[in-house]
């Protein structure tokens, strides 16, 4: 049974989520980068539980100021703008936020239910990988991330190739000797995770809104919140729907990197094809609103499973995660499930706790919480500097630790402005390691990298699906090109 302190840390992390996703333009992943420097004396019950609540709770509270304002309050409630902000409009803000918490609660049990039963079906699978085939299975996560991270592939190539770069820093895993670590004692351990997630999250956001938005107010706010729960024939046209984004939101978070948004958008067209009134999607549909916000919150569950059973994250938030883990001690991946299976249940619990807490939540009057709005920009990022420079010292009491937050947050404002995506870089970080050490343990038990990867039916079926999730978006772009012209 959870402990009070573990409660404790779950209510702050859901309480946490909500006013991040009430922010436009806080993310998620930025959210869980700089409380995971805080989490880390914790224990890993704690953390995971205000993790978790915070990664949970923010695809709830990120629906208010796509509804209210017409600004994602997180990438993964774009689609929830097409049809959310028209029926504020209209006078209908209270069903609208009402029907996106039902379906965000919905969705978020459905993705928890297929992490509870696959997650260990899927690590049992992969407890049988070798070297070449875990070798091949990251090799597969990165490619996924590249493909599904922008619109230019190759630039999310070159932001991958960045990230494995940063991960050589440090000491050669097998010979010992030192990397590109130009004589400075602490990178002899390597480049600190914490100090560049937050930088390229944090730091670059807060750089990125303040050359964006300058010292504006917030947009106008919806102020007539009308009816706060939907009638009868509402609540009539949202089960299809909700199976719709269940399903779809589901399956793509089980997707290395293809996150809420994503599915958000792939169900609210999925949906409109299915309607019987698909006249009125982007006009203020019951059907696209539902299916979108069901999808964004299912998306935990697969993500999570992937996760946790292959070690590979299913999106960006869970990459933080999965270094916190990993600072903790805990190595996800099918060893997990054999030597601590309480722990992958303690997860799912947590998660439900943090699903029904979100959701109790989204129905207290939400006047106080969008007034925060208000709130001067320059005070919010202020607010947020400090945190992101606090956590990042308290980790390791180490003011290079700051610097490097500081760098990484202007290179991560430099991949904004240029369009590369930021995500490759930290799965590239956070993979690069596990990637060389099974290269280099299969060059050493084979005859060479052809002889491994031959004798090994799972590995060349991964690098071919590597190669085809690189190849097929190239082609796509010609051939998007070639009909343009």
């Amino acid at each position: 049974m959870a402990s009070v302190s573990v409660l404790l840390g779950l209510l702050v992390g859901v309480v946490s989520g909500m006013l991040v996703g009430a922010f436009p333009g806080l993310t998620a992943t930025m959210a869980v980068a700089v409380a995971s420097s805080f989490t880390l004396t914790l224990d890993p019950q704690q953390g995971l539980a205000v993790l978790l609540g915070i990664y949970i709770a923010a695809l709830f509270g990120d629906r208010v100021p796509a509804i209210l304002v017409n600004t994602p309050g997180t990438p993964a409630s774009i689609a929830s703008t097409f049809d959310g902000f028209p029926m504020a409009q209209q006078g209908r803000a209270g069903v609208a936020l009402a029907v996106s918490a039902i379906g965000s609660f919905v969705g978020g049990l459905v993705g928890i239910a297929v992490f509870a039963l696959a997650a260990f079906p899927l690590a049992g699978f992969a407890s049988r990988f070798g070297a070449p085939e875990f070798f091949a299975l990251v090799v597969f996560g990165l490619t996924m991330m590249v493909s599904v991270s922008g619109a230019s592939v190759l630039k999310g190539l070159i932001a991958g190739l960045v990230g494995l770069l940063v991960a050589t820093v440090g000491l050669d895993p097998i010979l010992g000797s030192p990397r590109y670590t130009f004589g400075a004692p602490p990178l002899q351990s390597g480049v600190a995770f914490i100090p560049v997630i937050i930088g390229l999250f944090g730091i670059a956001e807060v750089l990125d809104q303040f050359l964006t938005r300058g010292w504006e107010r917030a947009e106008q706010i919806v102020s007539q919140i009308g009816r706060s729960f939907p009638n009868a024939e509402e609540r009539r046209r949202m089960p299809k729907p909700i199976l719709i984004g269940s399903v779809i939101g589901s399956v793509i978070g089980a997707i290395p990197a293809a996150g809420g948004d994503i599915a958000g958008l792939i169900s609210w067209d999925r949906a409109k094809r299915m309607s019987k009134n698909p006249e009125e999607f982007g006009k203020g549909s019951i059907e696209g609103l539902t299916a979108s916000d069901t999808a964004n919150n299912a998306v935990i569950g697969g993500a999570m499973t992937t996760t946790l059973a292959l070690g590979i994250p299913g999106d960006s938030v869970t990459a933080v995660l999965l270094g916190s883990m990993l600072i903790w001690g805990i190595q996800p991946g099918p060893d997990l499930f054999v030597e601590d299976p309480a722990l992958v249940y303690t997860i799912v619990g947590l998660m439900v706790l943090a699903t029904v807490l979100a959701l109790v939540l989204s129905f207290v009057r939400l006047k106080s919480v969008v007034k925060l709005l208000d709130l001067p920009r320059p005070l919010l990022w202020s607010g947020i500097v400090l945190f992101c420079a606090a956590g990042t010292f308290a980790v390791q009491n180490s003011l290079f630790d700051v610097w490097l937050m500081f760098g990484a947050g202007v290179v991560g404002l430099a991949f904004r402005r240029l369009g590369f995506p930021a995500g490759p870089v930290v799965l590239g970080l956070l993979l690069g390691p596990l990637a060389e050490a099974n290269f280099r343990r299969t060059l050493i038990i084979s005859d060479g990298p052809l002889d491994a990867f031959l004798g090994s039916p799972i590995a060349l079926l991964l690098l071919a699906f590597s190669a085809l999730a690189v190849i097929l978006p190239i082609l796509r772009s010609r051939r998007q090109r070639s009909d343009g012209a």
